[in-house]
């Protein structure tokens, strides 16, 4: 029973640092860079109106959750995505969509008879001829 605990509390902080990583939108800006191939820190600065000190706090953030690795080439440290915990999101947010479905699928409900009350209380006026 503790190993199943201890086992959910590290899913639980693994969830929480992947969040609190994502929520943040230069970070995530570095991420989608990183989906099209490694890249230097300086590569990755590039965009942003901030210094490297700044950028390097990010990617920080980012390999703390476990969502980038830093490699070793000569003097360069490429930084490559990891997307393991994104797929550990994928996969909680997984269990949500059965609710989120039945919802949409009432909402949907809702709005045909809605349009369907709608229609029946206010008919379209006929256009046309009249007899004048």
């Amino acid at each position: 029973m503790t190993a199943t605990l201890t086992s959910g509390l590290a899913d639980d902080d693994r969830l929480t640092a992947t969040f609190a990583a994502l929520a943040n939108s230069t970070r995530r800006a570095i991420l989608a860079r990183l989906a099209r191939g490694a890249a230097t820190v300086n590569e990755l600065a590039e965009p942003f109106d901030m210094q490297l000190p700044a950028v390097s706090k990010h990617l920080k953030v980012l390999e703390r959750a476990g969502l980038i690795i830093r490699g070793q080439h000569a003097q360069f440290r490429p930084c490559a995505l990891d997307a393991a915990p994104l797929a550990e999101v994928a996969d909680w947010t997984e269990q949500y969509r059965p609710v989120w479905e039945a919802r949409f699928d009432r909402m949907d409900d809702y709005l045909t008879q809605f349009q369907q009350s709608t229609r029946s209380e206010h008919p379209p006026k006929e256009t046309g001829a009249t007899d004048d």
